[in-house]
């Protein structure tokens, strides 16, 4: 049974950053595909991004450039590292562990998830 935590999250200004984390227990993340997903209010859960088992990262175009997501596979932990945040950012980011890297940007390509992290971009 693979568990996912993430943290990080909060209240931020448009144009600052964050970075959030997502630790696994149950299984290393080195033999896993990672995605980070969000969720806005009254929204479906949205593809963010993507890390291969073997390190290919792949990103929404709406997050492209802005956000960087990386892996340290000796604590056991992704980051998504987000710069440039918009209020169109704001929801609540989810991590999730998979096998499929051709669904890497739909849920259905992941099999467990985290609880999530509320992210808000306000003024």
């Amino acid at each position: 049974q693979v568990q996912l935590v993430e943290s990080g999250g909060g209240l931020v200004q448009p144009g600052g950053s964050l970075r959030l984390s997502c630790a696994a227990s149950g299984r290393t993340f080195s033999s896993v595909n990672i995605g980070w997903f969000r969720q806005a209010p009254g929204k479906e859960r949205e593809f963010v991004a993507a890390m291969s088992w073997s390190g290919f990262t792949y990103y929404a175009d709406s997050v492209k450039g802005r956000f960087t997501i990386s892996r340290d596979n000796a604590k056991n932990t992704v980051y998504l590292q987000m710069n440039s945040l918009k209020p169109e950012d704001t929801a609540v980011y989810y991590c999730a562990t998979g096998y499929n890297w051709a669904r890497r940007d739909t849920t259905t390509g992941f099999n467990y998830w985290g609880q999530g992290t509320q992210v808000t971009v306000s003024s």
